[in-house]
């Protein structure tokens, strides 16, 4: 047997959680009835993101080789709307356990692009545009980290005064 057919058997007989013996019938079925609505609403929410994502690009679309407008304002707004959220199911309401997971991690995942960024960024610089990649590469670093502060901040001011 080679090293790596030998690592790759280990592998399989490694548990993936250190609480749950998947190889145990019963720890498998109550795994999935635990983990199962979490999956689900993960998956229907990124679907749901990734449709609204493909809607923005259709609506703005890039010029092949152009700079991604469209990808650095959808991250940009995505970023925003998770502060926001944060905030609220954080400091203002109990949110049932799937709202997060659907909403944050599903919906706002999908939306977002971090992916298309890194592939935005190795277009711009096979096309030569080096410049214009590492513009890009600090503009949606700092918009994405600015619009996640900026929609906290602003909107825990919204909330202080309506409470006053």
């Amino acid at each position: 047997m080679t090293a790596a057919k030998s690592h790759a058997a280990q592998a399989v007989d490694e548990p993936t959680d250190p609480d749950v013996d998947l190889r145990v019938p019963a720890q498998r079925q109550q795994s999935w009835r635990a983990q199962g609505p979490i999956v689900t609403v993960v998956a229907l929410g990124g679907g749901i993101g990734a449709a609204a994502r493909y809607g923005a690009s259709l609506f703005w679309p890039v010029a092949s080789g152009g700079f991604p407008w469209t990808t650095l304002c959808v991250n940009t707004v995505g970023c925003a709307v998770i502060g926001v959220f944060m905030v609220i199911i954080s400091d203002v309401c109990a949110a049932h356990r799937l709202v997060r997971p659907f909403f944050g991690t599903g919906v706002l995942g999908g939306f977002t692009t971090f992916s298309t960024y890194a592939v935005d960024i190795e277009r711009l610089v096979n096309a030569g545009g080096a410049r214009s990649a590492l513009a890009y590469l600090a503009a949606t670093l700092l918009a994405a980290l600015a619009a996640v502060w900026l929609a906290v901040t602003a909107t825990r001011r919204v909330l202080a005064w309506r409470k006053r």
